[in-house]
């Protein structure tokens, strides 16, 4: 028997003394890091919520086995922020819809979640009505022609079902009951708030696929509601990825518990904390490419090398070529050398040992 079958569903409860710490310290933390980003300049807090949408857009879509080119997401991303980043990557449009749904989620958090709402988020995740190559119902909710909803996890083939959800004909009572709480103003604290919305959401599980990515995009709202902020400097998403095995543990114990959370909300809230001590890798990020470029203010730099020079900040993968500059500038060689060869002799770039076709480049000690 899972917890939407026992009498008394949806009646969740917990034990407010066994909490109130863990949440205290949350809301510490939460304070002290909204402080500390306080304090840096616009430009500087853009760049960090920049890296950490883009973060956990990424990694909501690969908690779900999904991977999203990271250079498409940040381009995305930085238009929608109305950010100058150079030279953008054109998006695909699945890409553009996890993009939407989450800036629509955090921005606007403010405003009522619908189901009209949801159904928009639904349709932005699958824009070619498809879920890889299966044909899915888009933009309402799931009818369970092929069978029960089994929420699982794992590789095809080795997938392990940690729960049923509750059958099609209940979801339009259980998504309005669970939209009616959402939306209503009570004494519940919006932390709270947003790892019980979590549990509900995944518990109903209403769509066909993407029920994972729309539950998190809503407790991010949640979230954002609890700081009264639409800016994002940390992601539960990416957490949640690095605790993988244990969120599918935790949620699969709770499904087959009964209406006590307190251990789902234990987890949820120490994943939270995990991921706000994760922002300071964020921080630091930022700060060495704040670095780097007043570092080298002054020097007069094109857009391909701009692009190029932000990749390498952010940790570029592998060794950068004159072939490689010309693929991710969509350049030519010639253009390539030129642009590099401008960029060594003015001190930004060095040249490795390595001759011919072998010759790379990579920072100069300016960061």
């Amino acid at each position: 028997m899972y917890i939407h079958e026992i009498p008394g569903w949806p009646g969740f409860h917990w034990n407010k003394e066994r909490l109130a710490e863990p949440l205290a310290e949350v809301r510490h933390r939460q304070g002290l890091l909204i402080g500390h980003m306080g304090a840096l300049g616009f430009s500087l807090r853009q760049e960090a919520v920049l890296q950490t949408l883009t973060a956990d857009v990424i990694k909501s879509s690969e908690i779900e086995g999904e991977k999203l080119d990271a250079e498409q997401v940040r381009s995305s991303l930085a238009r929608r922020l109305g950010m100058d980043m150079g030279a953008l990557k054109p998006a695909d449009r699945d890409v553009e819809g996890v993009v939407e749904m989450m800036l629509d989620a955090t921005r606007h958090y403010d405003q009522p979640l619908t189901a009209e709402r949801l159904f928009t988020w639904h349709a932005a995740l699958f824009p070619t009505g498809r879920s890889g190559m299966r044909k899915i119902r888009v933009g309402t909710w799931r009818d369970d022609r092929e069978g029960p909803m089994q929420v699982v996890s794992g590789p095809t083939g080795k997938e392990r079902v940690h729960f049923e959800a509750p059958a099609a004909p209940r979801i339009e009572k259980e998504m309005a009951a669970f939209l009616d709480w959402f939306n209503a103003h009570n004494d519940l604290d919006q932390v709270m708030k947003a790892g019980l919305a979590h549990l509900w959401f995944v518990s109903i599980h209403p769509f066909e696929d993407g029920n994972g990515r729309i539950a998190r995009a809503i407790a991010d709202m949640a979230l954002a509601r609890s700081e009264n902020s639409p800016q994002r400097f940390y992601s539960m998403s990416a957490q949640i990825r690095l605790e993988r095995n244990d969120y599918y543990n935790i949620l699969e114990q709770t499904q087959k518990g009964d209406m006590d959370v307190t251990p789902w909300m234990q987890w949820f809230l120490g994943c939270l904390g995990r991921a706000i001590d994760g922002a300071q890798t964020v921080l630091s990020a930022v700060l060495v490419k704040a670095r780097f470029w007043e570092r080298v203010q002054g020097i007069s730099i094109n857009d391909r090398q701009r692009l190029v020079l932000n990749r390498l900040v952010d940790g570029f993968e592998g060794k950068l070529t004159s072939t490689k500059y010309a693929t991710l500038t969509k350049s030519s060689q010639d253009t390539a050398h030129r642009d590099i060869t401008y960029l060594v002799d003015h001190g930004i770039l060095v040249r490795s040992s390595e001759g011919g076709r072998s010759t790379s480049y990579a920072l100069a000690n300016v960061v």
